[in-house]
Order: structure tokens, then C-alpha cells, then sequence
């Protein structure tokens, strides 16, 4: 398998699945900052791999955080997960879409919103539009599928193995899962994705895994990336 890296002059910090976790986002940033000042980087960049709403307490403050930016001197990607793909379905009032959310955390993320997630699906959607700041929203329909940066592409979930990376479906870099993580296949870059929670980052040839479950009561991490290195940073409740 080929030997994979970024330009020396790039570092990346690619954040896993949030889940409402504001205050050990808030802890992991701060790590983020300050590892930052111990590596020599013309450009930093903070990529978050999607998920940043349901199931944790505090959905609204993760999206506040995404939307007031990045740290000085960094750039910032903010990547479409599951979660909010589940969560703008809702926003249109489909019942079918609603109802998945609200059985996979979506509750949790409307009372975060001050929004009673127990009323029908058109009563819902008018109530989650109302409570919603206008940069929220914005953030929410302007998230990016994928993000690429030297040999490294950052997705959601994954791709689909042989097919060509511009000839993935939104579906399988948003949702997949075993084909995926089954495959060891040389994909012609190394895939950063959260997804699926792992008790551990996985740090594959092919793929780095970093949804390690903080929602669960696990550690929130962020893969480090520069050059040919790879590295992790994690935060855990009450540590």
C-alpha cells in the first residue's frame, strides 16, 4: 500500500463525532490550541467529521461553537454527518424523516432548542425553524460531504470500496458501514471518518477511525496529521 502524507506545511486535526457534547468540545479545542503551538505549520486546519447534534445535552452550544468559527489561526471544515442529514429532513416536515430522528437523539437536540419534540411532524418542523438561529440553519444546509487535503480524504462515514472517489454517493459517504470498514483495499488515500463508534481511534493503511463514542461516556478525540505522522488527542469527562 502506498505511503500516504500531507504537505509538511499543513496540519490537520480531524474531530470526531460531537453528539451535544459542547463542554468536552470546548476541553478538546483547547488541547487542540495548545498542541498547535508545538508544531511548525503554515496552515492548521480543524476538520469535523459530522455529528454534531442528538443524543448529548448540549446540540444547540456544539453548533453555536461550529458557527463562531475557528481559533485564531486556524481554518475550519465543517462536514455533513448522519445526524444532520436526519435533522434537515425533519426541518421539511417529512414524517418518515422525523421520526428517525427522533428515535436516533433527535430529542435530545430539540430540547437543547427549547423545541417539545413530542408534537406531529409539520407542528415540529415549523417550531425547530422558528427556534433556530439563523446562522444555525445556514451552518446546518451549508455542511460539506467530503474534504480532501494531499492524501488524505475526510468523509462522514466512508466510501464505497472501488468505486471512484467522484463517483461516491452522498448516501455511502454519509451513512455506509461494514463495506467500508470490511474493506482493506488501497482506496488511493487514507479515509478520516467518524461514523462508527469505536472504543479506540483505528489507525489503518487505509482508514482513520476517530468516532470513539463521547456521547457514551467515552473520550472525544481528534486525529493529528501532519506530514506522514498521525497522532491522537482525547478528552474525557471528568479528566
Amino acid at each position: 500500500m502506498a505511503a500516504y502524507c500531507l504537505p509538511e506545511d499543513t496540519c490537520i486535526y480531524a474531530v470526531g463525532d460531537t453528539h451535544g457534547e459542547a463542554a468536552l468540545l470546548d476541553r478538546l479545542l483547547a488541547r487542540i490550541r495548545a498542541d498547535a503551538e508545538t508544531r511548525p505549520a503554515r496552515r492548521r486546519v480543524l476538520v469535523y467529521l459530522g455529528d454534531y447534534v442528538d443524543r448529548g445535552p448540549d446540540s444547540r452550544g456544539v453548533i453555536e461553537r461550529l458557527v463562531a468559527g475557528p481559533p485564531p489561526g486556524f481554518e475550519q471544515v465543517c462536514l455533513l454527518g448522519n445526524h444532520e442529514e436526519m435533522l434537515l429532513g425533519c426541518l421539511e416536515g417529512d414524517p418518515r424523516s422525523s421520526l428517525l430522528w427522533l428515535t436516533n437523539g433527535g430529542d435530545a437536540t430539540c430540547r437543547s432548542y427549547g423545541v417539545d419534540p413530542e408534537v406531529p411532524a409539520e407542528a415540529l418542523a415549523r417550531s425547530l425553524r422558528a427556534a433556530l438561529p439563523a446562522g444555525h440553519e445556514r451552518l446546518l444546509r451549508e455542511l460539506s460531504l467530503r474534504h480532501s487535503e494531499g492524501d488524505y480524504l475526510f468523509v462522514h462515514a466512508g466510501i464505497r470500496p472501488g468505486v471512484p472517489l467522484e463517483r461516491q454517493r452522498r448516501e455511502d459517504l454519509v451513512w455506509i458501514r461494514r463495506p467500508f470498514q470490511e474493506s482493506g483495499a488501497d482506496h488511493g488515500c487514507v479515509v478520516v471518518h467518524g461514523h462508527s463508534p469505536v472504543p479506540a481511534p483505528e489507525d489503518l493503511p487505509n482508514r482513520i477511525g476517530v468516532d470513539t463514542g463521547a456521547v457514551y461516556g467515552n473520550a472525544l478525540t481528534a486525529a493529528v496529521l501532519q506530514g506522514d505522522r498521525r497522532a491522537f488527542l482525547q478528552v474525557r469527562a471528568g479528566r
